[in-house]
């Protein structure tokens, strides 16, 4: 795959950053300059960024003022497309882990639960799967690659390569070892993991001066 193939990229946000970004100081990345690097010789297209807005925690009440700093910053970035889903909060009752059992000796009924808050991103899954299709049925792209570790993603990486002709290939954010089998069942190349040194490569200029004059600072705390 590549040379004058046109390349569009889709990247799971909250996958690039839980799997690559989050325990780094590299969370300040230009993403065209990531890819670019990461796909030399590409006609990148285009790229779709897919994220969620987090909500403030009591521990972290600058979680959203830091992601949206950089939001702003993605709108700017050429040839790149943000897309949003949401996030939803459910207090819910989960096995604590280790299980634990109130008749230690003879463990026969079920565990003790534990109040918990989940948070649950929707939207983003479906989002890509519908982008992929779409962009593939209208020929927007002959090679489309996916940021992602998600196997949920399998079936529409199926239907693009065998209903719509294009090629597909994943970038895996996950650290090496793991990888989904089910992606790279589907997938008909895994291209390379994300390292260290291209993030570093491709951090943003601190402020980013956006089309408006507008300056956004990065982060103080990232």
């Amino acid at each position: 795959m590549g040379g004058s193939l046109r390349t569009a990229i889709y990247v799971d946000g909250f996958n690039l950053y839980y799997g690559s970004l989050r325990k780094t100081q590299y969370k300040w990345l230009d993403l065209p300059c990531l890819f670019d690097r990461l796909l030399p010789g590409r006609n990148i297209a285009y790229i779709r960024y897919f994220t969620a807005r987090v909500t403030p925690r009591p521990h972290d009440k600058q979680a959203p003022v830091r992601q949206d700093a950089y939001l702003h910053v993605v709108r700017s970035m050429p040839n790149v497309t943000l897309h949003e889903g949401h996030f939803v909060d459910r207090e819910t009752l989960l096995p604590q882990f280790p299980f634990a059992y109130r008749n230690a000796v003879n463990p026969t009924d079920p565990p003790q639960n534990v109040q918990v808050m989940r948070s649950e991103e929707k939207k983003t899954d479906v989002n890509i799967a519908t982008w992929l299709l779409v962009d593939g049925y209208e020929d927007m792209f002959d090679e489309a690659i996916l940021v992602s570790n998600d196997s949920d993603l399998v079936l529409p990486i199926e239907m693009a390569i065998t209903k719509l002709g294009k090629q597909v290939g994943i970038i895996n954010p996950q650290k090496r070892g793991k990888v989904s089998r089910h992606l790279e069942k589907v997938a008909p190349v895994l291209l390379r993991e994300i390292n260290k040194s291209a993030m570093r490569a491709c951090q943003l200029p601190d402020p980013v001066i956006l089309p408006n004059g507008r300056k956004v600072y990065k982060p103080a705390s990232w």
